[in-house]
């Protein structure tokens, strides 16, 4: 079984891309506390796939607060001067945003997660409408 969770903060601004097969990814790092008074701090690089990409690009910022639910991926590269490099990156299927540097931003709802295959079944951050008023509620 491969499976992390985290929760942690944005080291810098997100970056997103696109590959070949215009599929999108965003990579950001993610800082850690590790638990019990100790003031070490981990760092994690985390890439995420397709609409989740799109709205982490849009909503996170550096400092944003999130949760990570993905899995450990090892990669394994040669470089051009022949040179082995290993690195370790988390491929997120969940990203829950938490908070944001500047709460003030009124463009990112409270709490989003978007599951990484997302099979229109659930609603889209779009498609998200704010509660007027206590009538509006299902209970």
């Amino acid at each position: 079984m491969n499976r992390v969770f985290m929760i942690g903060n944005l080291t810098k601004d997100p970056e997103v891309a696109t590959t070949s097969n215009d599929l999108v990814n965003c990579k950001f790092t993610l800082a850690v506390s590790r638990r019990y008074g100790s003031k070490e701090t981990d760092f994690f690089s985390v890439i995420c796939w397709r609409a989740m990409a799109e709205n982490c690009g849009k909503y996170l910022r550096k400092g944003s607060r999130v949760g990570v639910c993905g899995s450990i991926q090892n990669k394994n590269y040669e470089t051009s001067d022949g040179q082995k490099r290993y690195s370790v990156e988390i491929v997120a299927d969940e990203v829950q945003f938490l908070s944001t540097k500047n709460d003030d931003l009124n463009e990112l709802p409270e709490a989003v997660s978007v599951p990484a295959a997302s099979t229109g079944k659930r609603g889209k951050i779009a498609d998200l409408k704010p509660v007027e008023g206590d009538e509006d509620l299902p209970f």
